[in-house]
């Protein structure tokens, strides 16, 4: 004799949950009005993870259960009141009055540069894919708006970088809509807001020491020395070259920061694997390229 089970069959046409909204809410420094967040679930098969590529980017492997995740696009809020988005620990951070004038004051024109790019999208419900790259792209437009203290160039050129991902992710899922264009864009606004990064920093304009996860993407913190690698691979990668004089200075100053994170790996355990691999192959391919630049004189060698 058997006995029916009292558990109910699963209902195949039930839509498997990637995200939930938390119990805590996230208050807006610019309307002062509290909003829902929504929060990526990992567990259950959610985050299969693939390879790493040469922008430090993990890509998951597609589950049957769930289909294409992003995890990405959970990193950061938008308050659906006045658009304004952040990275979520910055919306208890931004305090201060000349800031959220400047952001006030700025919401028409947020609405209607992200409406053009990324028309249709959506602050309230569970957020897709273009909900995602609207929420980043109104950050990036936010951090544009508020003070150096809270080192908003960096910020700016991670958020340019997953923009660039998350618009390659578009024309994948949705082809016909040219987000290759877009995805061009924001890889050279990445190359230049990383190069402004340590321009500032080097230079005392702006630290960026108060910054605790330096990215680029959310699985791993590659910290300083990330950045001064991307910066290198931005500039090889997406660099303008029209002026090949320009260009060559530029890769040769970055083949001698790249040297410099060779030195410390060496002697360091401390430093991830993959960024030492990523960045010894990105000097190959810069000492490469600046073989056709022997005529240019680059200044001392300071190595």
């Amino acid at each position: 004799m058997y006995r029916k089970s009292s558990k109910p069959a699963a209902d195949p046409n039930k839509k498997l949950k990637i995200s939930y909204w938390s119990k805590t809410k996230c208050r807006c420094p610019v309307c002062q009005r509290d909003f829902e967040k929504e929060e990526m679930l990992t567990g259950g098969g959610r985050m299969n993870a693939g390879e790493l590529t040469d922008e430090l980017h993990r890509l998951y492997i597609p589950s049957g259960k769930y289909g294409v995740v992003y995890p990405i696009i959970y990193a950061v809020g938008a308050c659906p009141r006045c658009h304004v988005a952040f990275f979520w620990k910055d919306f208890e951070l931004i305090k201060d009055q000349p800031s959220i004038e400047a952001l006030r004051d700025d919401e028409e024109n947020r609405k209607k540069i992200v409406a053009n790019i990324f028309p249709h999208y959506d602050l309230k419900r569970e957020r897709n894919l273009l909900d995602g790259a609207a929420m980043y792209l109104l950050a990036l437009l936010s951090y544009e708006k508020i003070d150096l203290g809270y080192a908003p160039t960096l910020k700016r050129a991670m958020i340019s970088l997953r923009l660039a991902w998350l618009c390659s992710d578009l024309n994948k899922a949705i082809p016909g809509y040219n987000y290759n264009y877009p995805e061009k864009i924001f890889y050279s606004k990445a190359n230049f807001f990383y190069e402004q990064t340590l321009l500032n920093e080097t230079g005392r304009i702006e630290t960026i020491a108060g910054v605790s996860n330096f990215g680029p993407d959310i699985d791993k913190n590659y910290g300083y020395d990330g950045v001064i690698y991307l910066s290198g691979l931005l500039e090889y990668k997406y660099g303008q070259t029209d002026d090949m004089q320009m260009r060559y200075k530029k890769l040769d100053a970055n083949k001698r920061a790249i040297a410099r994170i060779f030195g410390l790996g060496k002697s360091s355990k401390a430093k991830p694997g993959p960024l030492l691999e990523n960045a010894r192959e990105l000097y190959d391919k810069l000492t490469e390229e600046l073989k056709n630049a022997n005529s240019i004189d680059f200044g001392d060698d300071d190595e």
